[in-house]
């Protein structure tokens, strides 16, 4: 490997961890704790916190229950057992394993990455998937523009810190990661009517090209977001601030060591109409 490809696997390596996955586990600095946002009287809280308790999860998942609030998204989504779900660009599959927990066996979760995303999230997303030990989720691993679903085959989409990469185009790539209007096109299609996405992700400040923001800092401009969806026909069904932090002032990457894992970030849901 030469000098620029080493340079490139180290971008998309820094990337990928700000945008919330890691492919390496090692000795990590510490990292601040948010406080629980969690609703224990949720309906779903049960089921949610059983999915995060289990003693089978991957060795170290519990270790980003800290700075996650995963209890918390998944309340958010209102996961329930049954549920079909596509964790979108995935990564090592920390969520996709909660989710396919809290769907139980009648449900399903679809782990799904590009080739960017699985090379850097290996060998963990291999690891997390081995042996069947998730027999109710699986792998897709496929480029955004040949990505293919049934159409109302899906009740929720998730995007945790990997929407604004749909505008990301690395260095060393051809293309974008995706065409986002593309993209929330097939998600409408696959959604069944009243079918839900999340998405949250690191708050850019208004302005700017969106592109270039990804790029820079690997955050997105909330409003962005909401026209892209507001344009695919999905209409905005909640918000939450619970992972609202003061000191981030939406200038640095999302990667730097003095806000990462406590960026300022919002949290949407959508709804595809009944009707």
């Amino acid at each position: 490997m030469n000098r620029l490809q080493l340079a490139c696997c180290f971008t998309v390596l820094v990337w990928l961890q700000g945008c919330g996955h890691s492919s390496e586990r090692g000795d990590q600095p510490a990292t601040p704790v948010r406080a629980s946002i969690a609703n224990p009287d949720h309906p779903a809280a049960k089921h949610i916190a059983e999915a995060i308790a289990s003693p089978a999860r991957l060795t170290g998942d519990a270790d980003e229950d800290v700075w996650r609030n995963p209890e918390a998204l998944l309340q958010f989504l209102g996961v329930r057992p049954g549920m079909r779900v596509i964790d979108f660009f995935a990564g090592d599959g920390y969520y996709s394993e909660l989710l396919a927990r809290a769907v139980e066996q009648r449900g399903t979760v679809i782990a799904y990455n590009n080739a960017a995303y699985v090379r850097y999230s290996e060998p963990r997303l291999t690891e997390r998937f081995r042996n069947n030990r998730l027999p109710n989720a699986h792998r897709l691993d496929e480029e955004t523009g040949e990505l293919k679903l049934e159409p109302a085959s899906l009740d929720a989409v998730v995007f945790v810190m990997a929407y604004h990469d749909l505008y990301w185009k690395p260095s060393d790539a051809s293309e974008s990661f995706g065409d986002p209007s593309a993209v929330l096109a097939k998600l409408y299609s696959a959604l069944r009517p009243g079918g839900l996405v999340v998405v949250q992700d690191h708050i850019a400040n208004p302005g700017g090209d969106t592109a270039r923001v990804v790029d820079e800092l690997h955050r997105i401009d909330p409003e962005v977001v909401q026209r892209d969806f507001a344009r695919a026909g999905f209409v905005l069904d909640g918000r939450s601030d619970g992972w609202h932090h003061d000191d981030d002032d939406h200038t640095k990457p999302s990667t730097d060591p003095s806000v990462r894992h406590m960026t300022d970030q919002f949290v949407f849901r959508y709804k595809k109409p009944e009707a």
